[in-house]
């Protein structure tokens, strides 16, 4: 089962916060198997004596694994913000994560007039070879369960769809008025780490990592093989919303593009001794002109990345300044079936940067910093971006800079204009996408010209008609879209035709359409002529 995504997560108001809870999942980790057992219940701890007493004694009833959440949040709060306890009853779920699959049936839905509606299915998925389609309606799940009404919320979904690889589900669902159920068999669904990777023009390649997990190396390189053979000079990577993951992943990617033994990063703590990673091989991508995308959400293994090829004058680094994080954790599994996410050593570029942001105004203020940065122009004017601290010089003279993220070569403003306009109301109420799933319900047959995301660009345009039933759609969601401005009108058809191309063709045609009017994409296509 896949879940949909909370559309406000890329808007500069919300997202900041929900941006760091998916940030906390990943962590920039050479060893990814942690030892030993935190409260090892020796002898006088007095944590698990407190607990056991709570257990045993306590006038209500109370949830031992709360008690140990709370203890081991509060000792951690007093940290830094990234030492993190993951519970067990989360342990599986983001290591999978981590790992690049989950178990489930492989269906994106949504909640419209408090029905489950299919909105897309993962190819080869279990759901896709059982003969669901995109338009089916949940009713219900192994006879009994009832999936329709406002109280089904994303948990009892989760638990009713999901469990162990191999169970059989029985689904009832309605397709163009008639009932039916079907049965499947849950399985290993693929998390992807490479979003998309196409030859955007004639010479330049581009692919997008979207985080660095256990197979993020493998299909970086399945990628850019398939690009070289089709005889690419120049590559754009995009790092943009990549809130990081293993650092083995991305210190192997770097050593495809720099050449010799060159430095990649190294850590270092009190507890730790200097740790170095260099380039160990003869890189796939060593000579060509290489353009990196970062803004905000960019993050930990990112900026390793990033970091590194800025350092040795490798890569242009394009869009806004990344994330700040240069600290590593290393997980330790805990008695109880969680995990321990501890901060054991700070990571420093090849010139020596570290670029972790401060954090000793406390972790609320930390959390705060992105979204302060939304509010001080920082993402709208170049001067305001760059950061004040210490300077180093890169061999080819450039200025670089430490203490609080990778600052790009070349900025690219986010466009504020969307923030309290109509595209904004639409976006937040996931109407794109609900307006295109109409769409395709209502004109399946016409959907099958379209047979690339290049078709659709040039060729799909929403007539009057269309337009007057988004103004319907719009208007039930209290959203006024009469009267738009020809800039407006456009940023929405832009949006609509993208979704459409992730609809109708995958996921990579979503970012083939969008990346014609990416301004931070456009700028990196302009530096490469």
């Amino acid at each position: 089962m896949m879940q949909r995504k909370n559309s406000q997560s890329l808007l500069p108001v919300v997202f900041a916060l929900i941006f760091l809870i998916g940030l906390a999942m990943g962590y920039a980790l050479n060893n990814r198997v942690g030892g030993g057992s935190f409260f090892s219940g020796s002898k006088g701890n007095a944590i698990q004596e407190i607990s056991n007493l709570i257990k045993s004694k306590y006038v209500d009833e109370v949830g031992i694994d709360s008690i140990n959440a709370y203890a081991a949040d509060e000792m951690l709060s007093h940290l830094d913000p990234h030492s993190i306890y993951i519970p067990p009853t989360e342990l599986e779920r983001v290591n999978n994560q981590m790992e690049g699959h989950f178990t489930g049936i492989g269906i994106l839905y949504d909640n419209i007039d408090d029905t489950l509606n299919i909105m897309r299915l993962i190819k080869g998925g279990p759901a896709e070879k059982a003969g669901i389609m995109i338009g089916d309606k949940l009713l219900a799940a192994n006879d009994s369960i009832n999936l329709i009404g406002k109280k089904i919320t994303d948990p009892i979904l989760k638990k009713n769809l999901r469990g162990p690889e191999g169970s059989v589900l029985k689904l009832k669902i309605i397709r163009e008025g008639t009932g039916k159920v079907i049965e499947l068999k849950r399985a290993a669904i693929p998390i992807p780490s490479i979003d998309a990777s196409y030859v955007i023009d004639n010479k330049t390649g581009y692919i997008k990592i979207n985080k660095f997990a256990e197979r993020t190396y493998e299909e970086f390189m399945q990628s850019l093989e398939a690009l070289q053979k089709q005889k690419i000079e120049n590559l754009i990577l995009d790092l943009r919303g990549n809130g990081g993951g293993y650092m083995h992943a991305a210190t192997a990617i770097a050593d495809e593009f720099l050449d010799g033994d060159k430095l990649i990063v190294y850590t270092q703590g009190n507890k730790s001794p200097k740790n170095e990673f260099k380039c160990k091989k003869e890189g796939l991508f060593e000579k060509g002109k290489l353009v990196v995308l970062i803004d905000e959400t960019s993050a930990s293994a990112s900026e390793v990345l990033a970091g590194a090829l800025q350092d040795w004058d490798r890569a242009t680094i394009v869009g806004r300044r990344s994330f700040g994080k240069g600290l590593v954790q290393q997980q330790f599994n805990l008695s109880d079936g969680g995990a321990l996410r501890l901060t054991v050593a700070r990571y420093y570029t090849p010139l020596g940067r570290n670029i972790q942001k401060p954090y000793s105004e406390g972790k609320k203020k930390y959390l705060q910093e992105l979204d302060e940065r939304f509010h001080s122009n920082q993402i709208t004017a170049e001067d305001s971006s760059r950061l004040k601290g210490k300077t180093f010089k890169t061999p080819q003279g450039h200025t670089v800079y430490g203490g609080g993220g990778i600052t790009p070569d070349n900025f690219v403003a986010f466009d504020t204009s969307i923030i309290h306009s109509v595209w904004s109301k639409m976006y937040l109420s996931d109407l794109f996408e609900k307006f295109v799933y109409k769409y395709y319900l209502q004109n399946k047959t016409g959907i099958s010209q379209y047979k690339s995301a290049q078709d659709i660009n040039k060729s799909f345009v929403l007539n009057n008609e269309d337009w007057k039933q988004l103004q319907l759609m719009a208007e039930r969601d209290s959203i006024d879209a009469n009267n738009l401005s020809v800039e407006t009108k456009e940023k929405i058809e832009h949006r609509i035709k993208a979704v459409a191309a992730r609809l109708f063709i995958n996921d990579a045609a979503y970012f083939q359409v969008n990346n014609n009017y990416d301004k931070v994409v456009l700028k990196a296509l302009e530096l490469l002529k």
